[in-house]
């Protein structure tokens, strides 16, 4: 199957796939197992999740990004990968199972980052926008264009697991995949180290 066909499998039938068929798919598919899991619909591992950590702090972190050249997008992702790479995995329950509707799978994969609506780092949409794709009320394609980057996900893999039929939209501000690693690098951080990765103003 092709790729956005394996995904919207995943959609359609993902309870029915094993738990060792979902992380081979991960891999073949280059995405974190949390986030297929999502998509299949699956509970995520308590240590494939961020551990509890402040909210406005993770809030803070986000939008540091929003005007970094890649230069210092790469001098923050190293500075997480290092904070990170000593600490033990969070420990607890499974996550319940993300819905079937594309909202519900959505808000899965921030949350899988530590992250919500609020605290995402959007150039091109509007908070009550954002809002309105994590609430199911609406969804586009520029919408997904946008928050592809900050998931680290392909755009045509969100267009996919969203069902969005092709089409044209207008160009907007969007962030790059760079954006998405650093969310990924810092699924380990605890608070205090998000705090020590977040650049002070000057």
């Amino acid at each position: 199957m092709k790729r956005a066909e394996v995904l919207r499998d995943l959609v359609d039938h993902g309870p029915g796939y094993g738990r060792e068929q979902l992380y081979e798919l991960a891999a073949e598919l280059d995405l974190l197992v949390s986030d297929v899991l999502v998509v299949a619909g699956h509970p995520v591992p308590a240590h494939l999740r961020p551990p509890a950590r402040d909210r406005d702090v993770m809030r803070a972190f986000a939008k540091q990004f929003v005007t970094m050249d890649h230069a210092h997008l790469a001098a923050v992702k190293n500075l997480v990968v290092a904070l990170g790479s000593a600490n033990p995995a969070p420990e607890g329950p499974d996550s319940a199972p993300a819905g079937r509707a594309f909202h519900e799978i959505f808000n899965g994969l921030l949350h899988n980052r530590g992250l919500d609506a609020r605290s995402m780092p959007f150039t091109g949409l509007s908070m009550s926008t954002i809002h309105g794709v994590a609430g199911g009320r609406s969804h586009s394609l520029q919408q997904l264009s946008v928050v592809a980057g900050p998931l680290a996900w392909q755009f045509d893999d969100l267009v996919a697991v969203a069902d969005e039929p092709p089409g044209h939209f207008g160009s907007c501000p969007t962030m790059c995949r760079h954006v998405g690693e650093i969310f990924i690098a810092a699924i380990p951080l605890t608070t205090s180290q998000l705090v020590k990765a977040t650049r002070k103003k000057r």
